[in-house]
């Protein structure tokens, strides 16, 4: 399995566990429910975003990679 495959996966599996923590955030009868649902909500959406930003460096760096090899400058 590459990685490309794996990220996907991780990514899928991050959803109902970001919906999770927004169900028992929204639940929660005390003050420990309500951290760990807001800290379950908020871990989600910062790996969703840590993946995005993974993501567009990976292109990038494949992109300079191209470069390197054609002997000029990353196009855009």
């Amino acid at each position: 399995m590459n990685n490309e495959t794996a990220d996907r996966i991780v990514s899928w599996m991050m959803i109902p566990l970001g919906l999770l923590g927004l169900l028992i955030w929204a639940r929660a009868l005390d003050a420990e429910m309500y951290v760990f649902g807001l800290s379950l909500t908020l871990f989600s959406t910062a790996f969703g975003f840590a993946q995005i930003k993974r993501h567009y460096d990976d292109a990038d760096l494949a992109g300079a990679h191209a470069a390197a090899h054609r002997g000029g400058q990353p196009r855009g």
